[in-house]
C-alpha cells in the first residue's frame, strides 16, 4: 500500500505532510498564523472573536513567568510558548477527554507534529518537575478562559469540566498588551504578538 500522506497548504505557500512532518516545512510566520487561526473551546466565545491558541500560549507563558521564583531561560520560555504548536497544523484544539476517545492514531499524528516542532526549535522533552509547573499554568489558564472567554460558570468549570484550579480575576496579558481584560484578540493581532515573542526568544537563545 502507498505510504499515507495528508498535505496541508501553509500561508507561505509551502506544504506540510501531517503524517510525516518535516521540521523545516514551515516558517515561523506560518506557525504564528496557523495558531492564531486555530481556536480553543470549539470556537465558542462570549466575545466577538473566539480565543486563539496563539493567545492562550502567550497567557500560559506569562503565568509561568509570574510563578517562577527566577526568570525563565529562553529555552524554558520557548517550551511554554510552543506547548500547543502542533494544534496550529492540525487546525484543531482537541480536549484531552476527546483525544482518548479518538484513540491512538490521532494521538500519534499529534505526537509526530510535536516532535517535528521540538526538532525545529531544539527543545528537549519536559522534565517531570517542569511539566508539573507547566500543567499548573495551563490549567489555571483554561479555568480562567472557560469563565471569562467562553461563559462557563465557576461551578461548571469545577463540576462539568473537572478543573479545580482557581479562576483568575485579572488577565495577566493586559499588563503587557493593554486592551480589554479577557477579550480574545483578532487573529491577525494574535499572530503578530505570538510571532514577536517567538522571534525575541529565538534571538535571545
Amino acid at each position: 500500500m502507498p505510504r499515507p500522506r495528508a498535505w496541508i497548504r501553509l500561508p507561505s505557500g509551502a506544504a506540510l505532510d501531517l503524517i510525516n512532518p518535516s521540521p523545516q516545512a514551515w516558517t515561523d510566520e506560518d506557525l504564528a498564523a496557523r495558531l492564531a487561526r486555530t481556536y480553543r473551546w470549539g470556537g465558542e466565545s462570549c466575545w466577538d472573536w473566539p480565543l486563539s491558541v496563539a493567545q492562550h500560549s502567550l497567557l500560559v507563558l506569562v503565568l509561568r513567568r509570574q510563578a517562577s521564583p527566577q526568570p525563565l531561560s529562553p529555552q524554558e520560555a520557548l517550551m511554554e510558548l510552543l506547548h500547543d504548536a502542533e494544534e496550529g497544523f492540525l487546525g484543531f484544539d482537541c480536549i484531552s477527554p476527546l483525544k482518548r476517545v479518538l484513540g491512538q492514531p490521532f494521538q500519534e499524528v499529534g505526537s509526530r507534529l510535536l516532535r517535528a516542532v521540538n526538532l525545529r526549535y531544539g527543545l528537549p522533552d519536559w522534565s517531570p518537575p517542569a511539566y508539573r509547573l507547566h500543567k499548573q499554568a495551563d490549567r489555571v489558564a483554561a479555568a480562567s478562559e472557560a469563565v471569562h472567554c467562553v461563559g462557563w460558570s465557576h461551578e461548571e468549570v469545577r463540576d462539568v469540566l473537572r478543573i479545580d484550579d482557581a479562576v483568575l480575576t485579572a488577565n495577566p496579558l493586559v499588563d503587557r498588551y493593554g486592551g480589554v481584560p479577557w477579550e480574545p484578540w483578532p487573529s491577525d493581532l494574535a499572530g503578530r504578538r505570538f510571532l514577536d515573542e517567538l522571534k525575541a526568544l529565538l534571538a535571545r537563545r
